[in-house]
């Protein structure tokens, strides 16, 4: 539910999740905003969780003065570097305090990759119905005017958003990128060769065997529950080592990867991991394809 302003109360019994958002064109603006927000919070005892980018984390604690030792600030860019990972971050922030939450972010901040935008866009619409129940949780999300987003479009409909965003094909894959059939025979050749062209390209040992993982789990997927067999493209772009897995399944859980599968469950464990592991992680599927698209960056 959006709110035309960040200083709505949360009196009176909500009927669920409240998703404010406003749109900053300063610091000033964002501090006005943003602190009206919090101390309304901390006036009705609320527990206060702010997820900024590094700058923004400054100017609101120099804001708030001793205020800023009753919030509890994380880095945005750490926590949320890939939005696939925020709704885990706060649902574990939900059920650690059992009383009324207000959380305030900026997912969209200045810097990311086009496609990492495309990702926050999904994630709000995803929030919405993530949280859909929890009737003591209310979110604000800051948006920089010069990213261009209006919040007024990603926080309506969200539903509706949500299914749309997730059942269209990403961008095409660029005519340059190496490309693989690959079936339960070919998994290990792959890890093989993929483990030679992220080296050669500077992937550090670590990175590489998250990757190498993420990827391993995504193509058992395919085989497993996509036809099996998939097809992998492999690419540069922009610093980034980006690869590409499409096959022939569907997935209908729009939240796949973003709430923790259970240890006996047969699906969902593959995106879940993916996400933790890469820099980013885009997940699409409709009719007749599912398609995973990791990004791990090269530095």
């Amino acid at each position: 539910m959006l709110k035309d302003s960040a200083t709505d109360s949360l009196h009176g019994a909500p009927a669920g999740f409240l998703h404010d958002a406003f749109v900053h064109v300063s610091d000033e603006e964002f501090v006005q905003r943003s602190a009206a927000f919090v101390q309304e919070g901390l006036a009705a005892g609320e527990t206060i969780v702010a997820v900024l980018p590094p700058e923004r984390t400054a100017v609101l604690r120099d804001a708030l003065g001793p205020l800023h030792h009753e919030i509890r600030f994380n880095d945005m860019t750490v926590a949320g570097g890939n939005p696939a990972r925020l709704i885990p971050y706060w649902r574990g922030v939900i059920e650690k305090h059992p009383g009324p939450v207000r959380g305030l972010c900026e997912p969209a901040y200045p810097g990311r990759s086009a496609a990492a935008y495309d990702e926050v866009l999904l994630h709000e619409a995803l929030s919405d119905i993530a949280f859909a129940e929890d009737r003591a949780f209310r979110l604000c999300c800051a948006y920089e005017a010069s990213v261009g987003i209006d919040p007024t479009v990603t926080h309506s409909g969200a539903e509706a958003l949500a299914e749309k965003g997730f059942r269209i094909a990403l961008d095409d894959v660029p005519d340059r990128a190496e490309r693989w059939e690959f079936g339960p025979d070919e998994l290990g050749q792959i890890r093989q060769w993929l483990s030679g062209q992220a080296a050669s390209h500077g992937v550090s040992r670590d990175r590489l065997e998250d990757l190498s993982l993420a990827l391993h789990e995504i193509c058992t997927n395919s085989i497993r529950f996509g036809g099996g067999r998939g097809r992998l493209a492999v690419w540069i772009a922009d610093g980034t080592l980006i690869c590409d897995v499409l096959d022939c399944g569907r997935i209908d859980d729009l939240l796949v990867g973003r709430v923790l599968p259970p240890l006996d469950g047969l699906g969902g464990r593959g995106v879940w991991l993916a996400n933790q592991l890469c820099d980013l992680a885009q997940l699409r599927s409709g009719d007749d394809f599912t398609q995973v698209r990791l990004h791990t960056r090269l530095r």
